[in-house]
């Protein structure tokens, strides 16, 4: 069964000079507190394609049930669903934000050039990069107080593997746009960096 599809008009989405910011990173690699205060320093609109696609199923929209349908086989949701998401989405903050965060995206690189065909192209590209016994350490820690049962080693493990998978290739596929962050310091100075990139758009 299809999914619901809105034909939205991203004309003023792409006719906008409003910045767009691709931020990947693996788990516990620390991109959710680099976001929140890129949010909080420069204005910026973040957006999470799991939270939406969260919140679309909690609205109990017909488009919502049909993608948890798709979630509860196990199924991948269609990439143009998700676009359709993104597009209303910066489409409803466009008149107030300062540019978009889009996070943990493109996991793939159609992904992302599905993304600047049908509304803009981004900016920038931010990685941040973490060793994995890193990454382990961090989740390992988190799995302590979180009670997540992912947050286990061989599943820890097991996602960065197909993190690595998917990013390699988008790095690859973005490599004039990309600035790889080394983020295993303290937060400021990995903020440091991160300021010195969004200033020079």
């Amino acid at each position: 069964m299809a999914i619901e599809r809105s034909g939205i008009d991203v004309t003023p989405l792409k006719e906008s000079k409003v910045p767009v910011i691709f931020v990947i990173g693996g788990p516990g690699s620390g991109k959710g507190t680099q976001c929140e205060r890129i949010v909080e320093k420069y204005g910026f609109t973040h957006l999470s394609t799991g939270d939406l696609l969260r919140d679309e199923v909690k609205s109990k929209s017909k488009r919502g049930e049909q993608l948890n349908a798709v979630m509860e086989r196990g199924e991948l949701v269609p990439l143009d669903v998700v676009l359709d998401l993104l597009k209303e989405e910066m489409l409803n903050k466009l008149p107030t934000t300062k540019g978009f965060l889009i996070d943990g995206y493109p996991r793939e690189v159609e992904q992302g050039v599905q993304f600047e065909k049908q509304i803009k192209e981004c900016n920038l590209l931010l990685y941040f990069e973490v060793s994995d016994d890193t990454m382990v350490a961090r989740l390992l820690k988190r799995g302590e107080t979180s009670g997540r049962v992912d947050d286990n080693e061989e599943t820890i493990r097991k996602r960065l593997d197909t993190f690595h998978k998917h990013s390699k290739p988008v790095v690859e596929h973005y490599k004039h746009k990309v600035k790889i962050i080394s983020a295993e310091r303290d937060p400021s100075e990995i903020f440091a960096d991160v300021e010195k990139y969004l200033n020079a758009i």
